[in-house]
């Protein structure tokens, strides 16, 4: 799956190697090596940007507009230290505007105009955006143009229902990463104060998760945006108040909400909703709110803040389309538990070990993708495993049995060594799995990319103990091409081709790169043909390092439609599942918040899709990127397209990616949002009830 390895550094020629600090070249390594002196990315652990923008792969063109310079500024840095942002209306301070969630929205993003914003989700979908923000002019005494107050409501039906802020709305800062916005970073909700920087843009990444439950409707909700002052006093003050008038206003509405509901034929509902209404009137007449929030009082206070404020309108189209809660397509990605040992000092086997696994399991599963750990051996073995306990293990259960995992990994050999019992370890995991309904889900993945007869006979050997035992087991082997040292055709392709029958029946799902196949859809015909879904055997694909730029791929600093359309490909050509190398390969570190460093030879961010949370923040939770959150859109994407060709077949279904000029092929997809929102509107018109 990794076709930058040290032992294949002659095929990928037109991948770029990536410049060091220092300007000089990086040779090609393997991505799963160590090295002593990795290449840094020169982010400091706040994540702040850098004052030069390193040559990263697709920039150019990537949608970031990199030395765009707004030459009104100097002029008006004269008034710097002059401005009292609570008597001047921000929209005379700084530039906001919206921006699709596959823009690449850098420091130097050109302003535009402010326009309301309308989203589309189904249930069960995430849906996301971004607010940026530009400093016109710098009202601070300080090195920051100014600070500005946000906040974003909750987002109500007319009927009442609401997606609340801080569990269906979420915040997050873009954050550069080698000076190209990648990481979100949570900000405070419902309320945060952000510093500007002069002449720079900040772009708030907006998420809307919708619940399976969530009724239909239309949803409308505002984003608010406030220049204040830097006085940290007045500061803590307005931040008070208006956290202070967000409870006020948020049980005011729930208490209108509940007196709707009397009348109602169910006596039960009828006497829960009198008894909710008065608790709520007994909390809103406490002294605590009815002392600060009068009739006149707070409120004109906020009236007056709301001439101030620039006021982003969101309006998001829930539809009766639930997107299944176990995804159609599994994307499985890899974890690599050796990373998280050294970075966050766990000794293997331990209870911090377990734990620290398990956060990372569970917090990936909101990508609906379905994680693996991994540890490589010698020779591109790999030790791959979902869960860290044994099968009878309760916790095994609970993770096999987690409805948003579409596939599980069981390792070959115990995880954490188990003395005598490793003898027999593999029997008796198996007959334990063999025995759950989960265990469709369950596949090995042994060894990655075999290159020689060597290797091969090894995954022949490993599949045929696991065949012994389970005949309806599972096996998965990634390669690019058949046996160096055993020509099975007179070309490199045809050799290719007849993998699947050099292997059978010792694998059942073939995963071949999409390096491979290039700009010529034509030979996917040529590859499905060996396959035989007769024999339960499926074809899945995967990208590491190679395909590079035009082609669809995660890199940092590409399209987000190329990141997005790596989904859009793997539709389109008909695989069943998706493999990823790694989400959290970057360099060792022995420090949770040292600085995130790419694994040099690698394009940058190629095996990295999100950041420990202790780089950032105190926070242990994980930090996404953007490229993992438009793989996430990716997956939705998906699901859209299986729903239109449940309805009018799947020639109609690749059909509607031509029409909207979305996707055509690997080096022919849209480079902006548009098509997108056509293709899911077209999806919503024509298969809602």
């Amino acid at each position: 799956m990794c076709p930058g390895c040290s032992n294949t550094t002659t095929k990928h020629k037109s991948v770029p190697t990536c410049p060091s600090s220092s300007g000089s070249l990086i040779s090609t390594v393997s991505p799963h090596q160590n090295h002593t002196e990795p290449a840094s990315p020169n982010m400091n652990n706040s994540g702040s940007p850098q004052e030069t923008v390193p040559p990263v792969e697709g920039v150019a063109g990537g949608g970031t507009a990199y030395g765009w310079d707004d030459g009104s500024l100097q002029d008006q840095s004269l008034l710097r230290g002059t401005i009292d942002p609570s008597r001047v209306p921000s929209s005379e301070l700084v530039h906001v505007w919206c921006m699709p969630s596959t823009a690449n929205v850098g420091p130097q993003e050109t302003p535009r105009p402010l326009e309301p914003v309308s989203l589309l989700a189904g249930r069960n979908e995430r849906e996301s955006i971004q607010i940026a923000i530009r400093p016109k002019v710098s009202w601070s005494g300080s090195s920051n143009a100014g600070v500005v107050q946000i906040q974003c409501t909750d987002l109500c039906s007319t009927s009442g229902d609401r997606l609340v802020i801080g569990q269906s709305v979420t915040l997050r800062r873009v954050v550069p990463i080698l000076g190209v916005p990648d990481a979100l970073v949570p900000i405070d909700m419902p309320v945060s104060q952000i510093n500007l920087l002069p002449g720079e843009t900040t772009a708030i990444w907006v998420s809307i998760d919708v619940p399976s439950t969530q009724p239909p409707g239309q949803y409308d909700g505002e984003f608010i945006v406030t220049a204040t002052k830097t006085d940290a006093e007045c500061a803590a003050q307005f931040h008070d108040k208006s956290e202070k008038y967000q409870v006020y206003r948020e049980l005011r509405n729930c208490l209108d909400v509940i007196e709707q509901i009397d009348g109602k034929p169910v006596e039960e509902v009828v006497e829960r909703a009198k008894s909710a209404t008065t608790t709520l009137r007994r909390v809103l007449l406490s002294p605590s709110f009815s002392d600060f929030f009068s009739e006149n009082g707070p409120l004109d206070m906020m009236d007056e803040d709301a001439n101030l404020s620039i006021r982003v309108k969101l309006s998001l189209t829930v539809w009766d389309f639930v997107l299944p809660t176990t995804p159609s397509l599994p994307a499985v990605i890899g974890i690599s538990d050796t990373v998280i040992e050294d970075r966050f000092g766990v000794e293997h086997g331990t209870a911090e070990w377990y734990d620290a696994l398990e956060l990372h399991f569970k917090w990936l599963l909101q990508y609906k993708i379905s994680p693996y750990f991994c540890k490589w051996g010698n020779s591109m073995r790999v030790l791959t495993y979902t869960s860290p306990w044994p099968a009878d293990h309760p916790k095994s259960d609970e993770f096999f049995s987690d409805p948003r995992l579409a596939a599980y990994a069981v390792p070959y050999s115990p995880v954490v060594p188990c003395g005598d019992l490793a003898k027999d370890y593999l029997q008796k995991e198996v007959e334990i799995l063999r025995s759950k309904g989960h265990w469709k889900k369950a596949y090995f993945y042994l060894w990655d990319e075999p290159l020689n007869m060597q290797q091969y006979d090894a995954i022949r050997r490993q599949a045929s103990d696991i065949h012994a035992y389970a005949p309806d087991a599972r096996v998965l082997t990634t390669y690019y091409s058949g046996p160096s040292d055993a020509p099975l055709a007179p070309n490199n392709f045809e050799a290719f081709l007849k993998v699947p029958g050099f292997l059978r029946p010792h694998t059942q799902i073939y995963c071949t790169s999409e390096w491979v196949i290039g700009n010529r859809e034509d030979l996917v015909k040529d590859i499905i043909a060996e396959i035989k879904p007769e024999n339960n055997e499926e074809w899945w694909t995967y990208v590491c390092m190679g395909p590079s730029d035009p082609h669809p791929n995660w890199h940092l600093g590409m399209r987000g439609t190329q990141h997005r359309a790596v989904m859009w490909r793997v539709w389109k050509e008909g695989g069943t599942g998706f493999l990823y190398w790694g989400a959290n390969c970057y360099e060792k570190a022995t420090v949770a918040s040292a600085e995130i460093k790419f694994r040099r030879g690698l394009p940058p961010g190629d095996g990295v899709l999100f950041y420990p949370g202790e780089v950032f923040s105190s926070s242990r939770e994980p930090v996404a990127s953007l490229r993992l959150e438009r793989l996430l859109s990716g997956l939705q994407d998906i699901e859209y397209l299986k729903l239109y060709s449940s309805r009018y077949g799947r020639d109609e279904g690749l059909a509607i990616l031509e029409k909207t000029g979305m996707y055509l092929g690997p080096e022919r997809y849209t480079m902006d949002h548009n098509p997108i929102d056509m293709m899911r509107g077209e999806i919503f018109r024509t298969c809602r009830p």
